[in-house]
């Protein structure tokens, strides 16, 4: 019998194929179907992934299979049976890579290049034997016929993302956090999806200021008349996409500048953080950190989630940014399990602000088993990496497989938030 097995648990390489479809080449945000034809029935094999971030650090992930009674194998309907993740999922070799490196986080810092992701297919489970096939899955940024345009108009340093088409298109400004920098790959999958947007820098960029000490509201306000403005840019209002740092600086410029139809953050607060924002008479100094707070549930990882002071407290009340005086919609993303700050209870501030000064409640979306850097599908959960301003490596939260079905329908949610409320007739005349 064990010979019989034997047989039936092996077929040659030359027999064997693995497939994506609908096509090997594909944008980072879109799933794909991945199968494995050519095994014997209820042949045992191990599929392996393999992805190299731009500065060569590997990220590898690893399932064991099972073909089916035809010698197929299709992900999106068999079940792994131990390896990264188990159970049904179509694309949990992409999402459950890690990098051999700890606490590296997966970033693409040159959209114009794609990502390849190598597929193999071993005989056997653990150990797994002989490479029986193999396919590369090339996941890029940037969308056919999307044009990625340099800006720099006066002290604004930021990348101009068009869609393909006449237009003009629904208009965003993307922000990321502490990191610094001009981070494109979020805007790049936003214009591959119609949306004209503006990757903004703010900081650490060319001749932007190097460190997070103050920041001037005047500035981000030149960015919103660049786009309101632009001849590209559908109006009447743009919309505002922020995350972490950046979502307070989404929610500063809806609160205080004309033009914002809608804004939407990503485990961002409704305090002024890290640095003092100015905006012509108003300073609204950074809320302060306790880090006699922090704990250390790993070695060599800090946990601060308790550092925060009370953003309630009246002390605090001036680093508060006044949202009351927004006037578009906004929209809370938000990760139940985020661990760098109390993000719920900060959205939740923010509605009992708004319903208190008599405005509608915005939306609060909580994602259970989620951590604090939700990205567009695919992009692996980071559980902890370097903070730049604590100087170490912090938790960011999360349980892979429920953080990377949120950034699946997050990204869904944010899309249509934006559609419902930018995709509208321009007026005659701009700004």
């Amino acid at each position: 019998m064990a010979g019989v097995r034997a047989a039936l648990s092996r077929a040659p390489m030359s027999t064997v194929s693995v497939r994506i479809a609908p096509s090997a080449k594909c944008l980072f945000d879109d799933p794909v179907r991945i199968s494995v034809s050519g095994l014997s029935p209820l042949q045992e094999v191990t599929l392996r992934a393999s992805l190299t971030d731009e500065t060569g650090v590997p990220f590898r992930s690893s399932a064991r299979y099972r073909a089916d009674g035809s010698g197929e194998l299709d992900l999106t309907s068999s079940p792994a049976l131990g390896g990264s993740y188990t159970g049904v999922e179509p694309m949990g070799m992409v999402w459950s890579l890690l990098p051999e490196t700890p606490h590296r986080r997966l970033v693409k810092r040159d959209v114009q290049t794609p990502f390849f992701v190598n597929f193999e297919v071993y005989e056997g489970h653990a150990p797994p034997g002989h490479l029986l096939a193999q396919v590369t899955n090339e996941r890029g940024f940037l969308g056919e016929g999307v044009q990625r345009i340099p800006v720099r108009e006066g002290k604004v340093r930021a990348t101009f993302f068009q869609p393909p088409g006449p237009g003009p298109f629904p208009g965003i400004i993307d922000i990321y956090g502490t990191g610094g920098g001009l981070p494109e790959y979020r805007a790049s999958l936003l214009a591959s999806r119609g949306f004209a947007t503006l990757a903004l820098a703010y900081y650490s960029y060319e001749d932007l200021p190097k460190q997070m000490k103050e920041f001037h509201l005047e500035y981000f306000e030149d960015a919103v008349n660049y786009m309101l403005r632009h001849p590209q840019i559908k109006g009447p209002g743009i919309g505002l996409l922020g995350h972490s740092k950046g979502g307070d600086l989404v929610l500063s410029m809806a609160s205080l500048l004309k033009g914002i139809t809608a804004a939407a953050t990503i485990n961002g607060a409704v305090t002024t953080v890290g640095a003092a924002l100015h905006y012509k008479d108003l300073i609204l100094p950074p809320i302060s950190f306790d880090v006699k707070r922090r704990t250390f549930p790993q070695p060599g990882i800090v946990n601060i989630v308790e550092c925060m002071d009370n953003l309630l407290a009246p002390e605090n009340r001036k680093s508060l940014i006044p949202v009351e005086k927004s006037e578009g919609k906004l929209l809370f993303i938000v990760g139940e399990d985020d661990q760098n700050w109390k993000s719920e209870f900060m959205a939740n501030a923010a509605a009992d602000i708004l319903q208190a000064h008599g405005k509608e409640r915005p939306d609060i979306v909580v994602y259970p088993g989620t951590g604090h850097y939700i990205e567009p599908p695919y992009f692996p959960m980071c559980a902890a990496s370097m903070h730049f301003l604590v100087g170490m490596p912090v938790m960011w939260g999360g349980e892979p497989r429920a953080h990377s079905r949120a950034q699946e329908e997050a990204w869904k949610k944010i899309q249509d938030f934006f559609r419902n409320h930018l995709d509208k007739e321009p007026l005659a005349s701009k700004l």
